[in-house]
C-alpha cells in the first residue's frame, strides 16, 4: 500500500507539471495535500506539516541560497569571470582554449547559480569560438558540462545544499567527496566527449555574443579567484579541522564559526562587495541593484525546495516513510544505487534537476538510517540521478539549442548525451568512494 500510494502521488506530481503545466511549488502543495487525504490525516495535521517542513528546510537554506544567488550576480556583473577566463587562456595558450573555458566554468560555477553562469559563459564561448574560428559547439558543450556538474553535485548550490538538508549530511565532506567526482566527470563528458563534435559546425546567432568590458576595469585575477572559491575553502577548511581536532577550544570554535555554510556564504560576499564593487569605484547603491535582481532570479527555485520540503514532512508524518523502510530495504537494490535510479526517472519524466532530486529525498531519506548509506555519497547520487538524460521538456535543452543554433535531433546528440555521460560517471564515482569508506 505505501508504495502504491508513494507511486501515486509521484505520477501526479509529473502530470501536474507537465501535463497541466502547474508551477511545481503549487504541484507540490496539491501533491501533499492528497497523500494527507489518502493516509487519513486530519486537515490540521495536514496544515501543520506543510507547514513543519517549509520553515525547517528554508530556516537552514535561505542564507545560504539568497546570499549565494547575490554573490554569484557580483562575480558575474563585475567582469571577475571573464577576467578569469582571460588569465586561463593566457595560461592554457590557443591551441588549449577548451580547457580554459572548462576551468573557467568550474571556476566560476561554483557561486555561479546554473542559469546565471549559461548566459554568462556561453556568450564568452561564442565570442572565442568566432575569434579563433572553432566550431562553437565543440568549446561550448565541455564548458557547460563543467557547469552542469557543479550544479547537480557542489555546494553552495541549491539542490545539494537541500539534499544535504533531508539527508542531514555533512555539507563540507559532501563538498570534499563531490570534488572528488566532479573533476572525472567533467573531463570525460567535456574534453573527452567533445572528441566528437567538431562536425558541428551551426553558427550560433550574433545576438548571443558577449558584451564588451574594459579591460581596465576589471578586478585583478586574484580577488576574481577568491570572489569564487572563498565559500568553498571557508566550509573546506572546517571539515578538515573537524578531522584533525576533536576537542573544543577558542581555534576550532572559531573555524566551525566561520566555516559554518551560512556564514562562510556572508563573509566571502562581504569581501566580494568591496574587492568587486568598493574597490573598483562602485557605490553601494550601484553594486546592491542588480543583486536585489538575483534575489527575484532564485525566488522559483526558493518555491520547489520549499515544496518538496513540505512532500517530505507529509511522508514523514503520515507514517508511510517508515512504512517505506522494510520494502524498498527489501530491494535486491543497493540504497546508492536506488537513489540514483528514481531521481534520473523523474527527471526524465519532469525535466527539472531541482524537482528530480528533492523528490527523491523524500522517498529515500528512510534508508539512511535503516541501511547506514553514506548520507553524503546519497547526496551525491541522488544529484548525479538529478542530471540524467535531459530531453525537450528541460529549459536547458532548448537553451542549449538556441544559443548554438543546433537542432533537435543535433541536441539531443550532444545536450543530452553529455548530461547523460555527468550522471552515469557520478553513479561510478560515488561507488568507487563508497568501496573506501
Amino acid at each position: 500500500m505505501p508504495i502504491l500510494l508513494l507511486i501515486a502521488a509521484v505520477l501526479m506530481l509529473v502530470l501536474l507539471i507537465t501535463v497541466v503545466k502547474l508551477h511545481p511549488f503549487l504541484s507540490f502543495l496539491l501533491v501533499s495535500i492528497a497523500v494527507g487525504i489518502a493516509t487519513k490525516m486530519e486537515v490540521g495535521k495536514i496544515v501543520g506539516a506543510i507547514q513543519k517542513g517549509i520553515g525547517d528546510i528554508m530556516g537552514s537554506l535561505l542564507v545560504i541560497l539568497i546570499v549565494g544567488a547575490m554573490l554569484g550576480k557580483l562575480v558575474a556583473d563585475s567582469g571577475a569571470a571573464n577576467k578569469i577566463a582571460d588569465s586561463l587562456i593566457q595560461v592554457f595558450g590557443n591551441k588549449r582554449i577548451q580547457w580554459a573555458l572548462v576551468a573557467t566554468a568550474f571556476i566560476v560555477g561554483i557561486p555561479l547559480f546554473y542559469g546565471v553562469g549559461f548566459v554568462l559563459l556561453v556568450p564568452l564561448v561564442i565570442t572565442i569560438a568566432e575569434k579563433y574560428k572553432i566550431p562553437a559547439v565543440y568549446l561550448g558543450l565541455p564548458t557547460l558540462a563543467a557547469l552542469s556538474v557543479t550544479h547537480g553535485y557542489l555546494p553552495p548550490h541549491p539542490s545539494p545544499v537541500a539534499l544535504a538538508e533531508q539527508f542531514h549530511a555533512d555539507l563540507g565532506k559532501t563538498l570534499l567527496y563531490g570534488f572528488l567526482i566532479a573533476i572525472p566527470a567533467i573531463i570525460i563528458a567535456g574534453p573527452v566527449f567533445s572528441i566528437t563534435l567538431k562536425k558541428y559546425q551551426a553558427k550560433p546567432l550574433a545576438i548571443f555574443t558577449t558584451k564588451n568590458f574594459d579591460e581596465n576595469k576589471l578586478p585583478n585575477l586574484f580577488f576574481s579567484l577568491l570572489a569564487a572559491f572563498l565559500p568553498v575553502l571557508l566550509i573546506a577548511l572546517d571539515t578538515i579541522v573537524k578531522l584533525l581536532y576533536t576537542e573544543k577550544n577558542g581555534f576550532t570554535k572559531t573555524i566551525h564559526t566561520i566555516g559554518d555554510p551560512s556564514i562562510a556564504m556572508l563573509i566571502s560576499l562581504l569581501i566580494a562587495l568591496y574587492t568587486l564593487g568598493i574597490r573598483q569605484g562602485k557605490n553601494i547603491a550601484t553594486i546592491m541593484a542588480p543583486m536585489t535582481e538575483a534575489i527575484k532570479e532564485i525566488s522559483s527555485i526558493l518555491l520547489i525546495i520549499a515544496g518538496a520540503g513540505a512532500l517530505k514532512q507529509i511522508l514523514t508524518d503520515s507514517g508511510i516513510s517508515n512504512e517505506l523502510i522494510q520494502p524498498l530495504s527489501g530491494l535486491a537494490i543497493h540504497p546508492l544505487f536506488l537513489a540514483w535510479g528514481i531521481s534520473a526517472i523523474i527527471r526524465v519524466s519532469v525535466g527539472s534537476a531541482t524537482v528530480a532530486g528533492l523528490t527523491t529525498a523524500g522517498i529515500v531519506a528512510p534508508l539512511i538510517a535503516s541501511t547506514g548509506v553514506n548520507p553524503c555519497l546519497m547526496v551525491l547520487a541522488t544529484g548525479a540521478g538529478s542530471l540524467m538524460f535531459s530531453h525537450v521538456n528541460d529549459p536547458g535543452f532548448w537553451m542549449f539549442k538556441e544559443y548554438f543554433n543546433l537542432t533537435v535531433k543535433e541536441t539531443i546528440k550532444t545536450w543530452s548525451v553529455m548530461e547523460t555521460i555527468v550522471s552515469i560517471v557520478g553513479l561510478i564515482g560515488v561507488f568507487i568512494i563508497n568501496s573506501f569508506l
